[in-house]
């Protein structure tokens, strides 16, 4: 009796600590390419069936080689990410890339991934980039980045890339954890959401007048990721 109570104390424990261990489910086969027309509803995408499955669900003629157009918004960067949206292949595999592009004095703004870590390397010209730590410490970490230097950015924490260049640009490439990592851009949640946070809200939580929130609110919080 001792020995079986010990068995599904071990069991019960696995079972609750399994989740946390992850950021996606592990993988039960070689692949689960992912159907995205399936009507059924799980966490991530269905496999396609095994005899559907052709190379191209693995390839993407993503060009990743060319230079995006950072012209777009006022942050002036342009996030190309390649997620399981793009490349079913990458469905339950627990990884996703993106290329950004940022023109002289552009940004890639404040943000968090909630589903993932990345990890960044510049491929030309330099970034500050920097990230926050949770509360009650919110302890900032930052460095500038030069040609060829990788930075971590651990999951969910706020973080951002900024070219202190005035007049040159720069291009980052960056791993995810996450086959759909997601993106949270603070100012576009806070200021930009629909509908928008009542301001009474946010002027007791910026300590600022209700007058500054009507104005942020106002502007057009543009999205850098496409």
């Amino acid at each position: 009796m001792a020995s079986f109570n010990f068995l599904l104390l071990t069991i019960l424990a696995a079972l609750i600590t399994s989740p946390a261990m992850a950021s996606d489910p592990s993988p039960l086969q070689d692949f689960c390419v992912a159907d995205k027309d399936s009507p059924v509803r799980v966490n991530g995408f269905p496999c396609k069936d095994i005899k559907d499955v052709k190379v191209d669900d693995f390839f993407l003629a993503a060009n990743l080689d060319k230079p995006m157009d950072t012209t777009l918004n006022k942050v002036k960067s342009n996030v190309t990410l390649i997620n399981v949206m793009k490349l079913p292949g990458l469905n339950t595999l627990g990884i996703s890339m993106a290329r950004i592009d940022y023109a002289p004095q552009g940004q890639n703004p404040p943000h968090t991934h909630p589903r993932a870590t990345e990890i960044l390397t510049v491929l030309e010209g330099s970034l500050y980039v920097g990230f926050v730590t949770s509360n009650p410490d919110n302890k900032f970490f930052s460095k500038m980045l030069n040609k060829g230097d990788v930075f971590v950015f651990p999951q969910g924490l706020i973080h951002f890339q900024f070219n202190p260049s005035h007049d040159k640009p720069a291009v980052a490439i960056a791993a995810l954890s996450s086959q759909n990592p997601g993106a949270i851009t603070i100012a576009n949640a806070v200021f930009g959401s629909k509908p928008p946070i009542a301001d009474d809200v946010l002027a007791k939580a910026f300590q600022v007048d209700k007058n500054v929130i009507d104005w942020l609110q106002a502007q057009f919080w543009e999205n850098n990721h496409n």
